[in-house]
């Protein structure tokens, strides 16, 4: 059976085993779900993620979870989902969210990637917000 909105999917599991405080999470591969999670790694609210192809008839992306101190807080408080299926958010290079002050991270889906919304400032880009987190 086909998912809907597969990002949502990503999200809600990401927020959901960090509350449960689980070492990783494992989910169905695509493209820009791996893209996602390169963009979490760099801005360091994960530790890691990998592409596992064996065992499985399609490929699954894993993410290890990044926890503060020895009461193990999670670093990522929040995520919101902006865009989807239904309702595609685009903005232009100038109407760029910034979430909470600059505190969390605009994920944006550009012409030349899935980058951040800072980086798509940088570069004078506007795309299609897929998220929040902060």
């Amino acid at each position: 059976m086909s998912m809907s909105d597969p990002i949502a999917d990503m999200l809600t599991r990401i927020r959901n085993a960090s509350s449960a405080k689980l070492p990783a999470v494992t989910m169905p591969s695509s493209r820009i779900k791996t893209a996602i999670a390169e963009v979490l790694k760099e801005q360091g609210y994960v530790q890691d993620y990998r592409l596992e192809e064996e065992g499985t008839p399609r490929k699954a992306l894993t993410v290890e979870l990044k926890y503060e101190g020895k009461r193990r807080v999670p670093v990522i408080e929040g995520v919101q989902r902006v865009s989807s299926p239904s309702c595609r958010v685009h903005v232009g290079r100038d109407e760029i969210p910034r979430v909470l002050g600059g505190l969390g991270v605009a994920i944006l889906s550009t012409s030349r990637g899935v980058m951040t919304g800072r980086a798509a400032r940088q570069q004078n880009l506007g795309g299609e917000v897929l998220c929040y987190i902060w």
